[in-house]
């Protein structure tokens, strides 16, 4: 990886350089996706897909209430109202839920293939084009995961990824994407990324319905050493673009990707072997139509701060992914949710514990891991 990094430095193009151009190339072949938009965050790239689908306030988008809190965080970013909905066993969004919260208001829904799990795409499409919303991935954990031979993030209008460094596919730093099968969208997600300006925005803008006159051709000069058109803006926008050292890092990790999710597939079916005999409840391995690149590999323990502080006195690192479902967080009281309204997530999140899973785990470490879970329940 260094000389990649170093290839970058002596370049000098620190932000949206030819390592950049790359990575969007090898993510667009990877996932099967026509237009890849690098961006900062996950959370970026979640908030730039709901703006290039026109989402915002008076709007609402439906989605899970078992997430991370940038699922949610990016709806009322935007000006929208997040609805949350309920979840099925395998921690994914229940579409019966999602039916039954459609209203007129709806503009989208936001499924979360969450700890890498794919979420049911096939029911959550039928009740988008039903209704004629769209549907926004949040694919942030799901780098390498597919559905029905779909990898994920292609399964939906448009989807947001991330690459913070404790992803499956991960950067030294932050980092996002969208990526979209609609040209459209993907030149507003362009044009929003970096500042609406430029031929970008004003293409873009064309394409909102804006009137914004006649073309730059003739105003200025663009040189290969400078570009004059980025001063020329069209979007209220952000600024939010991957910068060359994590395209960099990322350039160089996309081509072991599949061997990571790979060992973190024959770490999880370890797991579920030897745990069975426990009172854990564990999750589904993988079928014929659903491939988890197993993000997290989340249990369910009726004891689970007891678990996790017997596994912390032995040194071995667990996670309580969610302590605290979306709707009831204090930063969404104002929407009224109460305890006791979604049952499956508030029940998820007192119970869940994720082990340990990751490529570099040792078999020596995960049997260490496994014999102390065994002990506790002993």
């Amino acid at each position: 990886m260094g000389g990649a990094l170093l290839d970058v430095l002596q370049s000098g193009a620190y932000v949206e350089g030819a390592a950049v151009r790359d990575f969007e190339s090898g993510m667009s072949e990877y996932l099967g996706a026509e237009h890849i938009v690098s961006c900062g965050s996950g959370t970026a790239a979640l908030e730039l897909a709901l703006r290039a689908c026109g989402i915002g306030r008076g709007d609402e988008v439906i989605t899970t209430a078992f997430s991370f809190f940038a699922s949610a965080e990016a709806i009322s970013a935007v000006g929208a109202t997040p609805v949350f909905a309920d979840i099925l066993d395998d921690f994914t969004i229940d579409p019966a839920q999602i039916g039954a919260r459609l209203t007129a208001r709806t503009k989208a829904i936001m499924p979360v293939h969450i700890f890498g799990r794919p979420a049911r795409m096939d029911d959550i499409n039928q009740l988008a084009r039903e209704q004629g919303v769209k549907v926004i991935e949040d694919a942030c954990q799901a780098i390498g995961a597919q559905y029905k031979g779909k990898r994920c993030g292609t399964l939906g209008d448009i989807a947001a990824f991330s690459f913070y460094p404790t992803k499956n596919l991960g950067g030294i730093g932050d980092g996002g994407m969208v990526a979209t099968g609609d040209g459209r969208l993907a030149v507003i997600v362009r044009a929003y990324k970096s500042h609406g300006g430029g031929k970008t925005g004003l293409e873009a803008a064309r394409l909102l319905g804006m009137d914004v006159g006649g073309e730059l051709a003739g105003q200025c000069e663009a040189t290969a050493l400078y570009d004059p058109y980025k001063y020329f803006n069209y979007l209220i926008a952000d600024n939010s673009r991957l910068d060359s050292i994590q395209a960099a890092a990322l350039n160089v990790k996309l081509p072991l990707l599949d061997g990571y999710n790979s060992r973190r597939r024959a770490i999880a079916e370890r797991y579920s072997q030897e745990l069975a005999p426990t009172p854990l409840a564990l999750p589904a391995g993988d079928s014929a139509g659903s491939v988890s690149c197993w993000h997290q590999y989340a249990v369910l323990a009726e004891d689970r701060d007891g678990l996790a502080e017997h596994l912390g006195e032995k040194g071995i690192g667990t996670g309580a992914f969610y302590p605290v479902p979306l709707h009831l967080q204090k930063a969404f009281s104002f929407l009224g949710y109460s305890e006791g309204c979604l049952p499956a997530a508030e029940a998820a999140c007192a119970r869940s514990v994720c082990l340990p899973i990751f490529p570099e785990l040792t078999d020596d470490e995960q049997a260490y891991i496994i014999d102390a879970i065994r002990s506790y329940y002993r």
